[in-house]
């Protein structure tokens, strides 16, 4: 859990101090870790990195990643509860202090960072070796404490054991060298077969729940929002109504005069009321009086910037993929079909708007609590605008209600913003920076529009060549992850691995550039390129007078476990049922396999309604299989939303849509029922945050497209077919 100091909180959020393991041991007084209160001194004896044994017999592990409702925390924990072969009751977590060398992600080059669905990929080698080795150190201080050999201790449900002799984990943990000196190489792994806790569902009745879930019931659990230091200064930001445009001048005479605003301050990119509460700074911001310089910043309309993204596709762009002859594969025999696939901009809206509190002291150091998706990325920036040193910048990484891509920037510009503001009032006062729903929907960071243009040859009865050539403005660009003169992987992830056998492939792309900022959105790229590729697909087979499914069949032989969760999929959907339409889509991400079949109604008036999606998935080995069920479940709900009805679009340059009733998120009466059915898989865990959401989207539009015959080319769909 995140660590703080028990003043900041209201009593019915008791919180108190919690240890974090520097060097070998740390001291805690009254303790609550990961959803259990303890109470008198607490010594916690680290087990390397990841894993601490306190004296009350807790196990604590240390997570590199955020916990933002995805389930990490179990996740994560189950795997080192497994190895270490502890009782679930002891596992505890917390997030770790920000530190590469330590905690790095290998999947981000060695950057501490949670997203692409990789936290148990990523760690399942690393913590399966950790819980390994605490495990291996305590049967060594055992065997020496009673003089046995250590062949003859077991551990089992924490206890450890040789004949007569008997401790728990706490008990041991005193006799752990805190020189660091006992170590273990290469400890020995469990057997699969062994397994006790991983592949298992989580029975919170019989005390195997998510660790996350009783302190967020109880409202113990602390998210950035919770934190408010005393004598913290709350400030909102007022930026530019247009991307792009930066501040000419500002009379804040009338945001002063509001009771409770204690400053008013520029930064970089807009200004900044700071005040004793809210409602004081929200009044006093709609009272400041801005005037924007535009001269830089985007002033077309979406509908403007469409058509221009369509002259780019009369054009080859980048090339991405090419298999036999490419391009030139669509001309020859038969009918060659094409259609304009639209996608608009999407915003993140998590629950918990983004917050960030800064506690700075000139020239000696700066204590940072958010829900940090990137914390040595934000500890980078806050020192590079302070003049600190990384060293002097700490990050306390707290729960987050909800991300989908939001909290993990490049440029960090939510601690960015909140370092500038308290640098410009001198650290006189911790500050609290707040976006509200509406900052978050105009002035958020967007999944970018794009346009993707399809084309495919049929030639008897067979798709013969496919061509998928997108204009996107790309995320990668101009930022370390995508080196000079490479393809933007994160525009066309999706389209240019195909599974298809399709003798002649073409995949291409322009990078659009604008002023209007983007970032990855759950699932990045493949949020449109499965939608492109697999409703493109039906449209093709149909043009081709194949049976979609049976097609998906015979051109994915190549690719078994591809094929196995589309086989799954349709065989636990049974058969159509009556008056009913329905649509299926298969996708490769993020290293998992998805199949999902949906069953729609399509009324007499026109609307329509998704009643039923069946999902099958191929994630590897299943950690917690009810955790990739709840993945899988609100990845169809976060899919399923954007498609029917989500959609940002740009008035002169500005953003139209301000919060939920314009920007409307599915609703309760619009969820389906879902069913997910897990491939049992030996094959190592791959990721789950993401993979739901890309077939949906496909699988509906196919469902409406065998109801009526229609492309359905321009997202959102809305509820008419």
């Amino acid at each position: 859990m995140t660590m703080a100091d028990t003043a900041t909180f209201s009593p019915s959020r008791r919180f108190v101090l919690a240890a974090i393991g520097v060097g070998t041991a740390g001291f805690a007084v009254g303790c609550t870790v990961g959803g259990s209160e303890a109470t008198g001194p607490i010594t916690l004896t680290s087990l390397g990195d990841y894993v601490r044994v306190g004296s009350d017999n807790t196990v604590t592990v240390y997570l590199r990643h955020i916990e933002f409702g995805q389930g990490v925390s179990t996740g994560l924990t189950t795997i080192v509860a497994e190895e270490i072969d502890a009782d679930w009751s002891q596992m505890r977590f917390e997030h770790s202090p920000a530190d590469n060398a330590k905690y790095g992600n290998p999947a981000f080059g060695g950057m501490m960072g949670t997203g692409g669905s990789t936290a148990i990929f990523s760690s399942w080698d690393q913590l399966r070796a950790a819980g390994a080795s605490a495990r291996a150190i305590l049967v060594q201080v055992a065997a020496k404490k009673w003089k046995v050999d250590a062949s003859t201790v077991t551990v089992a449900g924490g206890v450890v054991s040789s004949g007569s002799n008997k401790a728990t984990f706490g008990e041991l943990a005193a006799d752990v060298p805190t020189d660091g000196s006992l170590k273990v190489e290469t400890p020995a792994l469990k057997d699969p077969s062994q397994f006790r806790f991983i592949g298992k569902d989580r029975d919170p009745a019989a005390g195997y729940g998510r660790l996350d879930t009783a302190d967020k019931v109880y409202a113990r659990a602390q998210y950035a929002l919770d934190y408010h230091p005393e004598g913290a200064l709350t400030a909102l930001l007022a930026r530019s109504p247009k991307f792009g445009g930066k501040v000419a001048s500002f009379d804040d005479a009338a945001a002063k005069a509001v009771a409770g605003v204690t400053d008013v301050v520029q930064i970089s990119n807009g200004v900044a009321v700071l005040g004793t509460n809210f409602w004081a700074v929200k009044t006093g911001r709609d009272a400041l009086k801005v005037t924007w310089d535009d001269s830089a910043a985007e002033k077309r309309s979406t509908d403007a910037m469409i058509a221009d993204y369509k002259k780019l596709l009369a054009k080859p762009g980048q090339e991405a993929r090419k298999e036999g002859k490419g391009a030139a594969g669509l001309s020859g025999a038969g009918e060659v079909i094409t259609a304009d696939f639209e996608f608009p901009y999407l915003v993140h809206a998590p629950m918990e708007p983004l917050n960030c509190t800064i506690e700075y002291k000139p020239g000696e150091s700066a204590v940072i609590h958010s829900g940090s998706q990137m914390p040595t990325g934000d500890q980078a920036a806050a020192s590079a605008v302070l003049g600190l040193t990384p060293a002097q910048v700490t990050i306390t990484t707290m729960l987050a209600g909800g991300s989908f891509g939001r909290r993990a920037t490049p440029d960090a510009d939510l601690v960015s913003e909140a370092a500038q503001i308290a640098k410009a009032i001198n650290g006189k006062a911790p500050v609290k920076l707040m976006w509200t729903r509406e900052d978050d929907i105009r002035s958020g960071k967007y999944r970018p529009m794009n346009v993707h243009r399809m084309t495919a040859r049929i030639n008897k009865g067979a798709i013969e060549a496919w061509g998928d050539r997108t204009a996107i403005q790309s995320i990668m660009e101009g930022t370390p992850f995508l080196p000079p003169g490479v393809p933007d992987f994160s525009s066309i992830e999706g389209s240019n691995d195909i599974a298809y056998d399709i003798p002649n492939i073409s995949v291409d792309v322009h990078l659009v550039k604008n002023q209007v900022s983007v970032l990855w959105w759950r699932s990045v790229g493949h949020t449109h390129t499965a939608y492109a590729k697999e409703h493109f697909f039906d449209v093709a087979a149909r043009k081709a007078g194949k049976d979609p499914i049976e097609l998906r069949r015979t051109l994915l032989a190549k690719h078994p476990r591809q094929l196995a969760v589309l086989n799954l999929a349709v065989e636990k959907a049974g058969p159509v049922p009556a008056g009913k339409t329905r649509g299926v889509a298969v996708h490769h991400s993020f290293s998992s396999y998805v199949a999902e079949v949906a069953d729609v109604t399509v009324n007499a008036d026109g609307t329509f309604h998704v009643d039923r999606v069946v999902c099958a998935v191929d994630c590897g080995i299943a950690i917690n299989p009810d955790i990739v069920r709840s993945q899988m479940e609100g990845g169809i709900g976060y899919g399923l939303s954007a498609i029917l009805g989500e959609a940002v679009t740009l008035k002169d340059g500005a953003p139209v849509q301000t919060n939920f009733y314009d920007y409307p998120p599915l609703r309760m009466n619009q969820m389906p029922q879902v069913e997910v059915h897990i491939v049992p898989s030996t094959e190592p865990p791959t990721g789950v945050g993401e993979p739901g959401v890309p077939p949906i989207g496909p699988a509906v539009a196919n469902a409406l497209l065998a109801a009526t015959g229609k492309t359905y080319s321009k997202l959102p769909l809305g509820t008419k077919a």
